[in-house]
């Protein structure tokens, strides 16, 4: 964990609660991402919708016409509100927006906005990559904001909206394991930790980065932070916690938690740690995935928990509640959802409220 010396910074990544202008989905086209359960994700995506419409605009990511009539489609049989979602015509190779579009910074007075277009590889795993690592930059061109593609060395830097989390004032949640394994999945090879700070102070506007140890089991992205310990306040995160010591999570956990314990936060402060438990293990085919509570979404008036059928499901949603009292709280099953890695955390992504846009 390295703390650089604070100073003003024009624009900086705003924490997930701030105010939202929209939030972004890319409809699901990958029937590689849910071998065998593809049918009921259209459903789950449409239930998303609904849910977020309420509050604030969606916008859909589509290839065309023909995806956007069949989005429509569903969204008209499960009563979404319809006036308040926009589609745009982008195409992709799969739908993880979380980890394709650009991190949205504002200003300090919230007057404007940038993207901040990081390359993206496949969680340098896929090859089918290459037209969602033109997204970024197609959204930028959208919404007529302008964008900036970070270099170090005349590579362009490789960064997943999953890989991190920010609490709005300077401090940054992530993992040794997704930027600086050197062997698996690597994003940015040659790269430090040191390098990577100056990389989120000069763009994001991040001071402090913390580093934890590794991601949960079953994940597919080698390490991103959004699946184990998330910022829900300034100074407060949730942590997940496995109970049984013959779990493979037991111990990630615990040394995540043995690292954060010794935070202080720029102005001195301790860090909170509130614990949140993890489902009982979930596998399909005898593949386990990363189930978890963590990958929760926060949008301006709800906030969208995966749930998995499991006694833990209340427990898991009672603690989230009682961070956001003045939103609602409501669970999503995620037990097919989760067959493609990720559930709505990784397929969401936040819009920040900043000045006009289109």
């Amino acid at each position: 964990m390295t703390a650089a010396p604070s100073a003003p910074l024009a624009f900086r990544l705003p924490a997930e609660w701030e105010p939202h202008a929209a939030t972004w989905l890319a409809w699901p086209k990958n029937r590689e991402d849910w071998p065998g359960k593809f049918h009921p994700i259209g459903w789950v995506y449409g239930e998303i919708t609904r849910k977020l419409a309420r509050y604030e605009t969606v916008r859909v990511i589509v290839d065309d016409a023909a995806q956007e009539a069949k989005a429509r489609r569903m969204l008209e049989k499960v009563d979404a509100n319809l006036r308040n979602v926009r589609f745009h015509h982008i195409p992709t190779d799969r739908g993880w927006t979380r980890d394709m579009l650009p991190a949205f910074t504002v200003d300090a007075a919230r007057a404007k906005a940038r993207a901040v277009c990081f390359g993206f590889t496949g969680w340098a795993k896929y090859p089918n990559h290459l037209r969602d690592a033109q997204v970024a930059r197609a959204v930028a061109r959208e919404l007529g904001l302008e964008s900036s593609a970070p270099e170090l060395g005349g590579r362009r830097v490789v960064l997943e909206g999953g890989g991190i989390d920010c609490n709005g004032q300077g401090a940054m949640l992530t993992t040794e394991e997704c930027f600086l394994d050197p062997i698996t999945q690597t994003r940015n090879p040659g790269m430090n930790a040191a390098q990577y700070e100056a990389v989120f102070r000069e763009h994001l506007g991040v001071t402090q980065t913390i580093w934890l140890d590794r991601g949960i089991a079953g994940d597919d992205t080698h390490g991103h932070v959004d699946d184990l310990c998330r910022f829900v306040a300034r100074d407060k995160v949730l942590l997940c916690r496995e109970n049984d010591p013959a779990d493979a999570n037991y111990r990630i956990l615990e040394e995540n938690r043995e690292r954060l314990e010794g935070v202080r936060l720029e102005d001195g402060s301790r860090l909170e740690v509130v614990p949140l438990p993890m489902p009982e293990p979930l596998s399909f085919d005898g593949v386990r995935v990363p189930a978890s509570y963590a990958n929760f979404y926060i949008a301006n008036g709800t906030v969208l928990v995966p749930t998995f059928n499991d006694p833990q499901d209340r427990t898991a949603l009672g603690i989230i509640a009682e961070c956001f009292p003045d939103r609602a709280v409501t669970g999503i099953h995620a037990v097919d959802l989760v067959w493609g890695f990720g559930t709505l955390h990784c397929l969401t992504h936040e819009q920040p409220a900043a000045g006009k846009h289109k």
